[in-house]
């Protein structure tokens, strides 16, 4: 392609660098994009669940659950503690195949 000019060739060099940027952050995001899923789907089948933003939402709900169970057991309460774990366990228990 042949620019004339001054500007044309200015506009020309801008444009091939505003390309060449555009360029590399698709690259750069696209290949974060793919380990990010890569990762969800090894941590799923790992787990044995569905990859799916549902499931590591109840995943997450479950760990939460597990989470709040342990830190009342140490907190000595017992039954609040057991009631916590047994809804964690219970959610997780059917979350994973």
């Amino acid at each position: 392609m042949q620019v004339e000019g001054f500007f044309g060739w200015l506009g020309h060099a801008i444009g091939s660098v505003i390309r060449f940027v555009v360029d590399l952050l698709s690259g750069f995001l696209g290949g974060i994009a793919d380990a990010i899923d890569d990762f969800f789907a090894g941590m799923a089948q790992a787990i044995g669940i569905n990859q799916s933003i549902f499931s590591f939402i109840f995943l997450a709900l479950g760990l939460f659950l597990l989470y709040k169970g342990v830190c009342a057991l140490t907190r000595k309460a017992f039954v609040a503690g057991v009631l916590w774990l047994l809804l964690g366990l219970m959610l997780l228990g059917w979350l994973i195949r």
